[in-house]
């Protein structure tokens, strides 16, 4: 096989995972569970301190199975009902005793979240739990998951800058890989190699029909469907693509106790590159393998794309993602790279200015906007027009349209970052 398709498939399964509640304020949540497996008292305290985009992205969603927002419930459970070793799904097992004992220890003023400024890394959570004889610091950085640093009762168990090893995230890097790459590696790769991908199929799709299924944050999915019962929009593959995904959304962000399979650290970022493709693929009737080949270039899509773009940022990366749904869709209907890159341009002229003013219940209406481009924007490839080159920042060549769209974020929406984080900081006040 191809070295470089393994390198790919590294990349997918390094990028999609399973993750349970938004995951800025889960990744605080590992942080207290890490520091609290290292003690065996009862937690008394917990005092944590968040980069300002985690911040950002932990004050408006709500944490599974608690119906409560923000980073403090994330950090309490984090530490009474979490489990240390299971990452992203931190907070699965959280039972009823758990999340009550967390409301308890919030109520009585024992926790404490605040702003580490100035912080070298976007992506920052510190927790130090507790207990009446002992306590242990975790310190996450640079990644959802990434340990850096463990203390217990001041003596250091683990420092990444001392050289003493630590529990990374890998990384696989798609620097030199081309999207035309990514298409034949789609299209041409062994099915077994790709297969797993249809897990983000069955654990999106599920949230969806819980979002439909309950009145979850903004209910927008279950809104547009009441509307369409109404008349008031039509019974066609759009309204289902934005029902169907948007559902899946407000579940995640509304606190459901299922996973979403995420991409890129985010899962509304997994709900966009999924849904899209899933309900056009049974639309058309697809196998599972043409699902799955579908699937897989959508994912490696919003993965390359990602790459190419800061951590956390202004730009809302629900858009990204659903660029590599467009390629999906694309490959499903038509299957030609041409139109797959047309339909990538004309997104990147269309939904390039959404910004990202924190993880919250208006994730899904972002989610909703952004796969509506994508439907938009395979269409208009299948009728042989696009944004062209000489308009805005698209380029005559897709790679350059993702470059000078990924160079925006990187450089001029960090200020744009900056005040986004100072109007939402001014609420706290």
């Amino acid at each position: 096989m191809n070295p470089l398709w393994d390198n790919m498939i590294q990349a997918v399964k390094q990028n999609v995972k399973p993750a349970m509640g938004c995951t800025e304020p889960v990744s605080l949540a590992l942080a207290s569970a890490i520091a609290a497996s290292h003690l065996a008292g009862r937690v008394s305290h917990i005092v944590a301190k968040v980069s300002p985009n985690l911040m950002k992205n932990g004050m408006g969603v709500t944490v599974p199975g608690t119906g409560m927002v923000g980073l403090p419930i994330a950090a309490a459970l984090g530490a009474l009902g979490g489990d240390a070793q299971a990452g992203l799904e931190v907070l699965k097992g959280a039972s009823v005793e758990d999340i009550t004992a967390a409301k308890v220890l919030l109520a009585s003023g024992k926790v404490s979240v605040t702003m580490e400024e100035p912080c070298d890394d976007v992506l920052y959570a510190s927790a130090t739990v507790y207990t009446l004889d002992e306590s242990a610091t975790v310190t996450i950085a640079g990644g959802h998951t990434r340990v850096i640093r463990v203390v217990k009762n001041g003596v250091t168990l683990l420092n990444v800058s001392n050289g003493e090893g630590a529990e990374e995230e890998q990384t696989t890097s798609l620097e030199n890989v081309t999207l035309e790459q990514v298409v034949e590696f789609a299209e041409q790769v062994p099915f077994e190699k790709i297969s797993f991908i249809l897990d983000a199929a069955l654990l999106n799709s599920a949230l969806s029909h819980e979002g439909l299924r309950a009145p979850y944050g903004l209910h927008i999915g279950a809104t547009l469907q009441r509307q369409r019962e109404r008349g008031l929009l039509a019974k066609d593959l759009l309204t289902d693509i934005m029902i169907r995904t948007s559902a899946a959304s407000d579940a995640r962000m509304g606190g459901a106790c299922l996973p979403a399979m995420s991409n890129s650290g985010s899962g509304n970022q997994g709900i966009a590159a999924t849904m899209p493709v899933v309900v056009v693929a049974e639309h058309l009737g697809c196998s599972q393998e043409k699902m799955a080949r579908g699937l897989i270039l959508s994912h490696l899509t919003a993965i390359y794309i990602h790459h190419q773009l800061p951590m956390l940022s202004a730009l809302c990366a629900a858009t990204t993602a659903s660029m590599g749904a467009a390629a999906g869709i694309c490959w499903l209907i038509d299957g030609s790279y041409r139109s797959i890159s047309m339909a990538i341009s004309s997104m990147i002229g269309d939904v390039s200015g959404i910004i990202c003013d924190g993880a919250s219940n208006s994730c899904a209406m972002k989610v909703s906007t952004s796969v509506s481009s994508a439907w938009k924007a395979v269409l208009m490839a299948l009728d042989e027009t696009a944004v062209t080159g000489n308009e805005g920042i698209v380029a005559n060549d897709v790679e350059q349209s993702i470059s000078n769209l990924c160079s925006l974020a990187c450089h001029s929406m960090q200020q744009t970052d900056k005040q986004v984080i100072q109007i939402m900081a001014s609420k706290l006040a």
